[in-house]
């Protein structure tokens, strides 16, 4: 069987880029110093989070041996036999949050829709499909 592979979005990682340049360029054009250092954060914070959905492609990555999980930190990878797979639902202010969570004791990776590009039951459930 195939390895499969799941990362954000592209369009999501080119649109944090979009305005990653955007946010520079008025920083780069505000008249007020308050101004220059305000949209300046937020310029880094995308910036942040543009390189990281960019460097850590893709996210999660499973075939027969495990499953190699992608971070800042570089590539973890988990065999099947120290994994323990469970799909969390968090429920707070009226909404619902699910999100994949990958036990290997002690390590706990939980990712969500946003790392995934998909929903984390259809991952859960292909994971499972190819650990046996």
């Amino acid at each position: 069987m195939d390895a499969k592979r799941w990362a954000p979005p592209v369009a999501l990682v080119g649109c944090g880029w979009a305005l990653t340049a955007a946010a520079a360029t008025w920083a780069l054009l505000a008249e007020r110093p308050t101004d220059r250092v305000f949209v300046g954060v937020l310029a880094l914070a995308l910036l942040a989070a543009s390189a990281f959905g960019t460097l850590c492609r893709p996210r999660l990555q499973a075939d027969t041996s495990g499953v190699t999980v992608r971070a800042l930190t570089g590539p973890r990878h988990y065999g099947w036999d120290e994994l323990t797979i469970r799909v969390r639902e968090t429920r707070r202010l009226g909404l619902t949050a699910t999100s994949l969570e990958l036990d290997a004791n002690p390590e706990l990776t939980v990712l969500t829709r946003l790392d995934l590009g998909e929903d984390p039951y259809t991952t859960a459930d292909a994971l499972h499909a190819l650990r046996r």
